[in-house]
């Protein structure tokens, strides 16, 4: 099992800033994937950032540019930090973990509302 905690998140104005956490807890030796998916109300979720246990990257392309993925492997935390936001980056972003084992665990989201 793995369990996920988030932080982070909350009300920006449009051209600021915002740094998000997730940390990973449990049976596990490793994590393969972890990454940041947002939904916006009545829209499908959608990828925002993934970093493999290598450091490998990946971003949705309304995002390159601006946000940051990254993480910690002694704290089993990945990082995202987002910044010139704009109005629609408005969205929950949910933490997604992938160990060895290819079940998705998901966290709870932490709703970013960027607005003026």
């Amino acid at each position: 099992q793995v369990q996920l905690v988030e932080s982070g998140g909350g009300l920006v104005q449009p051209g600021g800033s915002l740094r998000l956490s997730c940390t990973a807890s449990g049976s596990f030796f490793e994590i393969n994937v972890m990454g940041y998916y947002r939904q916006a109300p009545g829209k499908q979720r959608e990828l925002v950032a993934t970093i493999t246990g290598r450091g490998n990257t990946n971003y949705a392309d309304s995002v390159k540019g601006r946000f940051t993925i990254s993480k910690d492997n002694a704290k089993n935390t990945v990082y995202l930090q987002m910044n010139s936001l704009k109005p629609e980056d408005t969205a929950a972003y949910y933490c997604k973990a992938v160990p060895p084992w290819g079940t998705e665990y998901w966290g709870r989201g932490t709703q970013v509302n960027v607005s003026s």
